[in-house]
């Protein structure tokens, strides 16, 4: 009799965790919303915005190199992005590759301030973009200036047509 009894209660148990199961199933299915909202709640992506974006980014200028860094003490490439876009509420992934699929891809001919290029420099051998920089000028079509973190010489701003950087473009987006 106990050993029927004991079937039956967890038997009991067995049917109410499957229900409990079904009834909540629509939230199992359901796509997860992602913690990379683009923009945040606060941020508004407009010319304001855009302009403090920038003078953020040019307040970093000489500002070691670090790999990982993403503060004062050092920046990376994509840290610097990541660091000057959340200043202002917009929160974009770490990672420079990850960077470049935010937003919609644009010709080369039509950037502007506020958007941002992304490189394959090839160091490490790679074809994945490895390295990432923010519009700060557009002068004329051959003179176009983003803020970046090099390797070597830290937190700059460089012309996108030089000799380096258009060998190693691999495309421009706007980012929201």
């Amino acid at each position: 009799m106990k050993k029927r009894r004991i079937l039956s209660t967890t038997g009991r148990l067995l049917v109410f965790l499957c229900l409990i199961i079904c009834f909540d199933s629509c939230r199992l299915f359901r796509k997860r919303e992602s913690s990379n909202t683009y923009p945040t709640g606060r941020a508004s992506y407009n010319s304001r915005t855009i302009n403090n974006i920038i003078i953020t980014a040019r307040g970093y200028t000489g500002v070691p190199y670090r790999s990982g860094g993403n503060d004062a003490g050092g920046f990376d490439c994509s840290g610097l992005i990541c660091s000057v876009y959340s200043s202002q509420g917009f929160q974009l992934p770490r990672i420079s590759w990850q960077q470049a699929n935010i937003g919609r891809e644009i010709e080369i001919a039509d950037v502007k301030p506020g958007d941002l290029v992304f490189f394959v420099t090839n160091k490490g051998g790679t074809a994945n973009i490895n390295h990432a920089g923010l519009i700060t000028e557009v002068h004329s079509e051959k003179e176009i200036l983003f803020i970046h973190a090099s390797t070597s010489k830290g937190v700059r701003e460089d012309n996108l047509f030089s000799k380096y950087w258009i060998a190693c473009f691999a495309k421009a987006t706007r980012p929201f």
